[in-house]
């Protein structure tokens, strides 16, 4: 089957569970497209345990998607930068140390407790899995997912200082969270050997680089759109700062997702007020909104399909769920110790720790850097469990979160 048939069948199975959520569930879209890629899933799995051969075939189509490229690679880019086209600066500079704070300290805390976690449950359990593999999970399920974040937060009426700092936040730390991966990853496959000096030229180079790298551009694409008065052809420039943008910053290993959210910003603030039409807004505003929801759609039906090919056994279903509570209590702890000392200088809303775990959700990125471990055993235990907890995170916490918001 080509590329473009596979396209073909997602963007089809898409608007066909989006369709249905409308009409039956009338859940949040992203949530809805997930929950009815699942259903479809396991009907899949029992009808093939029927007698009729259906699964083989649909495993067949997944497996020849690259989920790791197909988001990291490919729709990472256009999402991270329509999400950061629509926050205003303003309101991110105000909340700008504790989103700095969430998306570093607080990922690097949650990343060691996850892994200490994960290394004693497994060890219970019967898996001997090295800590250094435990803390590479850590890193990969700490960040939580701009795309699952935002798309409910649209939906739910959140505040807007804590909508500003949760998908500030989100926005921020995924770009971290890829950097820590890549030094952990790299330290438990002993491709590199642990130095701080090595870990903070990497982080120099991916992070600050890649923040560098994307306000330069960011520019350049502002100064152009300033000095025309087109909307097709602004649009067309937007669309080839951010594909072009995105892969030059990978080929100089620069943070590709940092760079995006940051001419997002720049782009979305200092652009839509100085360089751009009332007309030509309107369009932009159009055009990013459409591509976003295009390829959330695509992002969350894959998510729910990925379950045909996942192995699961008695004993690691039962790890996955042990694992749920870990993982929101890392959250919870990482949350809390730079919101406690930042209440020293400054007031927070009394559930704000609460409402940032529960609405800190897991998505895509964690799947798609789990499949990014190579075949072996690491990979056999890690893919099933992120799964499992990505899964939970959007259809529990995410179906949730709105109502614990407008408790509050």
């Amino acid at each position: 089957m080509d590329v473009f048939t596979i396209i073909a069948l997602l963007l089809t199975l898409a608007a066909l569970f989006s369709y249905l959520n409308e009409q039956t569930l009338k859940l949040p879209t992203t949530v809805g497209l997930m929950l009815f890629a699942l259903i479809a899933s396991i009907a899949i799995i029992a009808l093939d345990a029927l007698g009729l051969n259906i699964k083989e075939w649909a495993a067949d189509i997944l497996n020849k998607i690259d989920f790791n490229k197909a988001l990291l690679q490919g729709m990472l880019s256009y999402l991270l930068f329509a999400g950061a086209l629509h926050i205003n600066i303003n309101d991110l500079h105000q909340q700008k140390t504790i989103i700095a704070l969430l998306a570093s300290i607080g990922l690097i805390i949650s990343t060691v407790i996850v892994g200490l976690i994960t290394w004693l449950v497994l060890q219970w359990a019967g898996f001997g899995l090295p800590l250094i593999w435990c803390l590479v999970f850590g890193a990969l399920i700490s960040p939580t997912d701009p795309i699952a974040v935002i798309g409910i937060l649209k939906t739910v009426g959140a505040p807007k200082t804590l909508e500003t700092k949760i998908a500030g936040e989100s926005l921020f730390n995924d770009g971290v969270a890829v950097v820590l991966f890549i030094v952990l990853f790299e330290i438990a496959t002993g491709s590199s050997e642990p130095s701080i000096t090595h870990i903070l030229v990497l982080f120099v180079q991916e992070a600050v680089g890649g923040a560098l790298f994307g306000l330069i551009t960011g520019y350049i694409a502002y100064r152009m759109l300033r000095s025309v008065n087109n909307y097709s052809v602004e649009i067309l420039i937007t669309l080839a700062l951010v594909s072009g943008g995105y892969a030059l910053a990978n080929s100089m290993h620069l943070s590709g997702p940092i760079a995006m959210v940051v001419a997002g910003l720049l782009i979305g603030n200092h652009g839509r007020a100085f360089a751009m039409s009332d007309k030509t807004r309107d369009h932009l505003d159009t055009f990013w909104e459409l591509i976003d929801e295009i390829l959330n759609a695509v992002l969350f039906v894959l998510i729910g399909l990925e379950v045909l090919i996942l192995t699961f056994s008695g004993k690691l279903f039962i790890v996955s769920v042990l694992m749920i509570p870990g993982v929101l209590m890392a959250r919870f702890i990482s949350v809390g110790i730079p919101i406690s000392l930042m209440r020293l200088k400054r007031s927070f809303s009394p559930n704000v720790i609460k409402i940032l775990t529960w609405g800190g959700l897991r998505g895509g990125i964690s799947v798609a850097l789990a499949l990014s471990i190579p075949q072996g055993y690491a990979r056999e235990l890690i893919v099933p469990i992120t799964y499992s907890i990505v899964v939970f995170s959007i259809l529990v916490q995410g179906l949730t979160v709105g109502r614990l918001i407008k408790s509050t």
